[in-house]
């Protein structure tokens, strides 16, 4: 094998895309999308909204899971005329998450007719799909976005291939029919989809509306179908884009489907807001699909959320299950603690942490990690080195190596991030 003439490998990072950047605010938080802000997390509630109370703490802990955008169904007047008690209940707990109504049929006239809804909402999200048909369309969807205007609101044009505008899409199968060399299906679809989005998006700014208050999406269910949409409709408009992979799915299924399509499209500089839409299996919790979006924002090196924990995946040497289970306490440990050490330790979601099981690959591993252990596997002698900053700096023995470790990683974040906070203020 010739090495001499190798040349360097280049790191593969995801390339960047300058979309206008659109501020979603509630009181004085800020949440920027596109431009030059990171990748945004948002999940939607799965309550029914008249239930303020219930839709509250649902809210609440997606945010506190990480979401930094949140959505609820307004599909009634009840639901409208809720949407302010649900803002007031989270103010109360503290929780400034922006809140986007969902829109869907009627939501020129619930806006219009609920202005405290309007209000309290930090962002509307309007399908021209069901804004209204005929002469009606144009109108309807004319009524949001003054409301928008009025109240200073951005909005998400966001078209679904499930609810998309069916005389759009006749003229468009019409003018196929026309051509010498007809388009497949899929190809007339696409284009209807993001013909929906970007002349949807220049009716609104021809009313008066900014560019930096317009976010585009056109949601599809098929991998593929996805990443070819938007990419076309990246390349058409510089607006920034929320990006998602509609119903697509329960479990395993919808995760690797979400992050099959999500990655290459972020690989790709595409993508300013992304939502994983994952069917909640039963008595799971709605937090798990923001717990996949954070992950897969942090695997591709977007976002740092949590600590990072690296555990190896076991063998024959590693017949001892306690390298699982210390991985796991220390990983729900790191997610249980992180809502506190957001703001008392800034910097601590970019922590590096090694469980491994064996003498392989534990203590190289473990050396590449900020702090590591290295448990002994089948066979070996009873000890377990831990590394600190890529150097060993003790051996833990006994049955209670696990809270001696977590001990230890408590003792490091306090040193390390709590010392950076304090040099920072000084």
């Amino acid at each position: 094998m010739q090495i001499c003439n190798a040349q360097p490998v280049e790191s593969a990072t995801p390339k960047a895309r300058r979309t206008t950047q659109v501020d979603v605010c509630w009181g004085s938080r800020v949440v920027s999308v596109g431009g030059n802000a990171p990748v945004r997390v948002q999940s939607m509630t799965n309550t029914d909204t008249v239930d303020a109370i219930g839709t509250a703490i649902q809210v609440k802990e997606l945010a506190l899971a990480g979401s930094e955008l949140v959505r609820i169904t307004v599909n009634t007047p009840e639901a409208a005329a809720a949407v302010p008690y649900v803002r007031e209940q989270l103010d109360r707990m503290g929780i400034d998450v922006p809140l986007i109504g969902d829109f869907h049929y009627n939501g020129h006239r619930l806006l219009t007719d609920y202005p405290a809804c309007a209000e309290a909402l930090s962002k509307y999200r309007i399908n021209p799909g069901n804004v209204g048909k005929g002469d009606k369309h144009d109108r309807q969807f004319g009524q949001m976005i003054d409301v928008a205007m009025r109240w200073n609101k951005p909005v998400r044009i966001g078209v679904n291939w499930g609810s998309l505008d069916q005389e759009l899409l006749a003229h468009f199968m019409d003018q196929n029919s026309a051509r010498k060399k007809p388009w497949d299906a899929r190809q007339v679809m696409y284009e209807a989809l993001i013909t929906s989005a970007t002349e949807s998006a220049q009716r609104a700014l021809e009313m008066g509306m900014r560019r930096d208050q317009i976010i585009l999406s056109c949601k599809v269910s098929g991998v593929q179908d996805l990443i070819s949409v938007y990419r076309e409709l990246a390349r058409r408009s510089d607006h920034a884009l929320h990006l998602g992979l509609t119903e697509a799915g329960m479990g395993t299924k919808g995760t690797v489907a979400s992050a099959t399509a999500l990655s290459i499209l972020l690989q790709e500089g595409i993508g300013d807001t992304v939502r994983v839409s994952l069917t909640p299996q039963p008595g799971e919790s709605r937090t798990q699909e923001v717990l996949v979006a954070s992950e897969l924002l942090q695997a591709l090196g977007l976002r740092s959320f949590v600590p990072s924990v690296t555990a190896c995946p076991g063998c024959g040497r590693t017949t001892s299950t306690t390298f699982q289970e210390l991985a796991k306490q220390i990983d729900d440990f790191l997610r249980a603690q992180m809502p506190v050490w957001r703001k008392q330790y800034p910097g601590v979601e970019a922590l590096r942490v090694a469980v491994m099981g064996c003498i392989v690959n534990g203590p190289g591993e473990s050396k590449h990690a900020d702090i590591g252990i290295s448990l002994p596997g089948s066979g070996e002698v009873p000890a377990a080195p831990v590394f600190i900053d890529g150097e060993k700096r003790l051996t833990l023995r006994g049955s209670d190596i696990a809270n001696q470790f977590q001990s230890i990683v408590e003792t490091y974040i306090e040193n390390r991030f709590g010392a950076q906070r304090v040099a920072e203020s000084a």
